[in-house]
């Protein structure tokens, strides 16, 4: 026996020391399943093995160091499982891994050893969500062939070596959430494939580069370092001031004295303010505070003039809560997408407001763009209310999933594989960004495919934040006293038992998406009743090594040129085993958008 692939079934129990007389098997896959016990020395004996997959159990006890044997191993997967101690040496000494190391979402504990350097073939590392302190090694810096690098929420500190700056093939890099110091290194600007990097919630301090990767505000991410400063105005940093001399650093004590005075008046008198303000407040039904600038560039005049009064030939749209129109706004003829709220309808004005207090703190290139906002009255003197967005010229990905002729017969527009991939993994980064990328998680509530809109290039951005919320940091959920609707067959199960709001409901959502990408069918299909569901009928189809029979017809459009028909199919279960995965009924099994995205990286490699 050469391949044991049993992933994401219902196995318990403990995996038995019998598997090491297995000398010639080459794959052993049972992820995601229930296994607990610790991981069997006798695995060391399998020296044949080129891929050991036994992620998302719940395996406890430390990793073997007898794996080091494996000296064909190529990819290894030990995350979310209970692991603890330490990373053995003899591991990080496999100088055959190549495709993937992933010990990331357990326990581990002390620094992250010096053999480390010794994967020099490694493409991919990820030791994220562990324990793990003390320095980065500068033996990192042998690791020549690494693209992805995941070391957040750990406990490592200090500077980050001078001698990284040899990983100039990197394109994925994740700090974040660790006690880092010292100034970021400006060899980062000269790292023309990095793609995303992630220096937030650390102790860095100095100034922001701005060249490279810095240039892109969605793509560096650092907030939550408090002594920074400078950097592409996007981040709405402090501006560094650097003193010129020693003169001009020094202060008298008298007015270091009075200033301290100052600030402790200033300090009080604030205090009371907001006493008063807060008192206030609770007098006030809550509302939006629309005096910021950025929301007060249009009146309602502008809009009817954009489109053309509200026709009906400019309507691209209608939501929950009102309409979305296609407007030419000002003297550049900008095209915007408006939403003009319907405020007779329950909740429209807390959508407005929702919306309004999300995206106006947000940028990512996966998200739609809040141009600015409406609040007035019209020519009657009614209340008014409109966002307004960037226009999006391709429409959502339901027009292009779900696009017919007129007579119901033939497609209109058409989504190959790779355009289909490529979305999923916008959406994933989208959704990463929101969960973990701000100092305030924000959970969207809503994920379909309307609410996911197409720019010109079919970058897909994520869009309609009408029942986002918005989480305490310290917490993955928040128990709400209004529950939450979502949309039917998108909403996670756990939404209609309990109001409890989640990042995990949005992976439920963002599941779903995958499997109506692959399929081409909708949650609320005619074919699903009597206990079938999108998640069941792909697993059913999964678990035979069916799926093929399930993939949408169009995937195959415009793919002549493209990998054969295994590869084809390779990628194919990959996203189905990803949908199926984003979609188990228990929240906290539910696949980790991190990983999702390495998955989805993996088959556009694969594709490209």
């Amino acid at each position: 026996m050469e391949v044991v692939s049993l992933e994401y079934n219902q196995l318990t129990e403990e995996i038995p020391a019998s598997l090491g007389k297995l000398q010639k098997l080459k794959y052993f896959y049972v992820n995601g399943n229930k296994l607990s016990g610790e991981i069997p020395s006798s695995i060391g004996n399998i020296t044949s093995l080129y891929g050991l997959n036994l992620a998302q159990n719940n395996l406890e006890g430390t990793i073997p160091s007898v794996l080091g044997n494996c000296q064909l191993l190529q990819m290894l997967y030990l995350s979310r499982n209970r692991l603890s101690g330490t990373i053995p040496k003899e591991v990080l000494s496999i100088s055959s891994l190549s495709i993937q190391l992933d010990l990331s979402g357990n326990q581990l504990s002390g620094s992250l050893p010096l053999e480390v350097g010794s994967l020099v073939n490694l493409g991919y590392l990820d030791i994220s969500e562990n324990k793990l302190s003390g320095k980065l090694p500068s033996t990192l810096s042998s690791c020549i062939k690494l693209e992805n690098l995941y070391v957040q929420e750990n406990m490592f500190e200090g500077v980050i070596p001078s001698s990284l700056s040899s990983l100039r093939g990197m394109e994925y890099l994740d700090l974040s959430r660790n006690n880092f110091s010292g100034l970021i290194p400006r060899y980062f600007e000269t790292f023309i494939s990095l793609k995303s990097l992630n220096l937030s919630f650390n102790n860095f301090e100095g100034e922001v580069p701005r060249e490279g990767v810095f240039s892109n505000a969605s793509a560096a991410i650092v907030n939550g370092n408090r002594n920074l400063c400078g950097g592409s105005s996007a981040l709405k940093l402090p501006q560094c001031n650097f003193p010129t001399s020693k003169k001009g650093r020094l202060m008298s004590s008298t007015l270091k004295i009075a200033i301290s005075i100052a600030s402790a008046l200033f300090g009080v008198a604030l205090v009371l303010v907001l006493l008063i303000l807060c008192f206030l407040k609770r007098k006030r039904s809550p509302s939006l505070d629309l005096s910021d600038d950025s929301f007060l560039k249009i009146s309602y005049g502008e809009l009817l003039k954009a489109t053309n009064g509200f026709s009906s030939d400019y309507l691209i749209g209608k939501g929950g809560f009102g309409s979305v129109y296609k407007g030419i706004l000002g003297p550049d003829e900008k095209t915007v997408a408006i939403k003009a709220l319907d405020l007779q309808h329950k909740g429209a004005l807390k959508s407005f407001i929702a919306e309004c207090e999300v995206l106006k703190n947000l940028r990512h290139r996966n998200l739609v763009k809040l141009v600015t906002a409406c609040s007035g009255t019209d020519f009657q003197g009614n209340d008014f209310k409109a966002l307004i967005y960037e226009f999006m010229v391709n429409g959502s990905l339901d027009d292009w999933l779900h696009s017919f002729s007129n007579d119901g017969s033939l497609h209109v527009r058409y989504l190959d594989l790779y355009q289909r991939v490529n979305i999923a993994s916008d959406i994933a980064f989208a959704l990463d960004y929101l969960h973990h990328g701000t100092q305030t998680p924000v959970v969207h509530c809503d994920l379909k495919p309307s609410n996911i809109l197409l720019d010109k290039d079919m970058t897909a951005r994520v869009g309609d934040f009408g029942l986002s919320r918005f989480l305490q940091e310290t917490s993955q959920r928040e128990t709400s006293t209004i529950g939450i609707k979502g949309s039917v067959g998108y909403a996670a199960p756990e939404y209609g038992m309990v109001s409890e709001v989640s990042t995990y409901g949005d992976i439920y959502s963002y599941g779903i998406i995958i499997l109506e990408m692959l399929t081409g069918k909708k949650p609320t299909d005619d074919a699903f009743s009597n206990g079938l569901n999108l998640h069941n009928y792909a697993k059913m189809a999964y678990s035979t090594g069916r799926v093929m029979e399930i993939v949408d017809q169009m995937v195959y459009h415009n793919l002549q040129e493209m990998k054969t028909k295994d590869y084809i199919e390779e990628c194919s279960i990959c996203m189905c085993k990803i949908g199926i995965a984003c979609t188990i009924d228990s929240p906290k099994e539910r696949m980790r958008i991190s990983d999702v995205i390495k998955e989805l990286q993996l088959v556009k490699e694969t594709l490209s």
